[in-house]
């Protein structure tokens, strides 16, 4: 019986191999239920409540948690929580997703040309990446914000482009190390073009380290928003992001600590969320782990 087992798991698919990598991680597991539940209070929660994100209600005003059908009590405004929490996680789930998908786009051409071609060229490229690294992002991302109109769409579009860096260094990497095995020799011998061997045989190759990238880069992403949102150069009122949520409590947290917690724990749960889900695809994703 024990060596049927054996057999089985190793005829396993990589696929399967992966997946049963990533089930054994259980803080990666519990990482993708919360960032599931998240998602789906964000975008159908608020269906459900009786109450809209931009309902003012003045004689319900600085209502405590579980007063009545307010879960989570409502705001200086009488606005409910629970509804700004959802709607503020539609904002800012949706911001470190787009930020996320631009950031990787623009680090994975970069980071792949600096790494097939090399030399000069791509000596040129990474110290360009490696000067833009140096400002810290936070500042970066403040001074930008400064010059811009604040929304979503720039918010977005700052993010990304405050985030591209770290992917191009990982992906100049593993494409500078997928560029000496034998098969990008053999694709170059059959005469492919250096676009199809970039981005057809090399950038598959590294997709492992590129998906963590993609995971953590979320994570910092909606970190990003909440420090530009608090600090007032992000979403605007009486839009709801988790940031500018936190940033309209800090001057109620003696009387109405409730209106600081609960985006600030959303906030907690997402990021470490991602980064646990990071963790558990790096892990499931590393062909040298062996299913035991």
């Amino acid at each position: 019986m024990t060596a049927v087992v054996a057999t089985d798991m190793v005829h396993l698919t990589p696929a399967r191999a992966a997946w049963q990598r990533f089930r054994r991680h259980r803080l990666a597991m519990a990482g993708a239920v919360i960032i599931a539940l998240l998602v789906f209070g964000s975008v159908f929660g608020p269906f459900l409540l009786p109450f809209d994100d931009k309902f003012i209600d003045i004689m319900q005003r600085f209502a405590p948690p579980l007063t009545g059908a307010h879960l989570l009590g409502t705001d200086e405004l009488g606005r409910d929580v629970l509804a700004r929490l959802m709607m503020g996680g539609r904002v800012s789930l949706t911001i470190g997703i787009i930020a996320m998908v631009i950031a990787m786009a623009v680090g994975i051409v970069i980071g792949t040309f600096a790494g097939f071609y090399g030399g000069i060229f791509g000596a040129a490229l990474m110290r360009f990446v490696d000067a833009v690294l140096c400002f810290p992002a936070i500042f970066l991302l403040l001074a930008l914000a400064a010059l811009i109109e604040p929304g979503i769409v720039a918010t977005t579009i700052l993010i990304s482009v405050t985030a591209w860096m770290s992917v191009a260094r990982i992906v100049e990497a593993q494409v500078r190390a997928l560029r000496e095995r034998d098969f990008t020799a053999a694709a170059i011998a059959f005469g492919s073009s250096n676009l199809r061997i970039m981005f057809k045989e090399l950038v598959p190759n590294a997709m492992a380290a590129i998906v963590v990238a993609a995971t953590l880069n979320v994570a910092k992403a909606i970190l990003l928003e909440s420090y530009v949102s608090y600090l007032g150069y992000g979403i605007q009122p009486p839009a709801a992001s988790w940031g500018n949520m936190l940033n309209n409590a800090q001057i109620y947290m003696t009387s109405a600590p409730w209106l600081a917690i609960a985006p600030g724990v959303a906030i907690t749960l997402a990021v470490t969320s991602f980064n646990f889900l990071g963790d558990g695809l790096r892990d499931a994703l590393d062909p040298r782990l062996d299913i035991h």
